[in-house]
């Protein structure tokens, strides 16, 4: 199933925005709503790495940083690694309901810079189940995410 179209004008919204407001929005969103599931995983060769998020279809890109104490902003710029794909794509990585290889392969998802980083962060984030993340999320963001990811796999 598809989730639902962007609107036309939300990317030339998102144009006019500064991006370091949008880099720090997702550090403190990652930090607030993931990091307390995320934070018992081995992430110490990431420490002090950068990296970025381009989403394609919104123009979007955000840059951060990974540390003992979570997710901090960083500049895209620095990224030593940034992955790439529409809105629709990270959403169904992140609900998994699609494969990182299967988009990679696909040229849905492109890793651009240290693919090796790259490739040790997918692999950290695929053995954690999404059930067990979620649980440790405030609440209505975990139940949110479950009843949406339920709702997509059933049509």
């Amino acid at each position: 199933m598809l989730l639902p179209t962007i609107p036309a004008a939300l990317p030339r919204l998102i144009a006019h925005l500064p991006m370091a407001p949008v880099s720090y929005a997702l550090s403190v969103g990652l930090n607030r709503i993931a990091w307390r599931g995320l934070q018992a995983l081995d992430w110490t060769p990431m420490h002090g790495r950068s990296f970025a998020i381009r989403i394609l279809d919104l123009g979007v890109s955000a840059g951060f940083r990974v540390g003992p104490s979570g997710f901090s902003a960083a500049k895209v710029a620095d990224a030593a690694v940034t992955f790439s794909a529409s809105a629709e794509d990270f959403v169904r990585l992140a609900l998994r309901l699609e494969d990182p290889d299967t988009l990679f392969f696909n040229r849905r998802l492109l890793i651009e810079g240290d693919t090796d980083l790259g490739l040790a962060a997918k692999n950290l984030l695929d053995g954690v189940e999404l059930e067990t993340l979620t649980a440790q999320m405030p609440m209505p963001v975990g139940m949110a995410l479950n009843l949406l990811r339920q709702r997509l796999t059933l049509q």
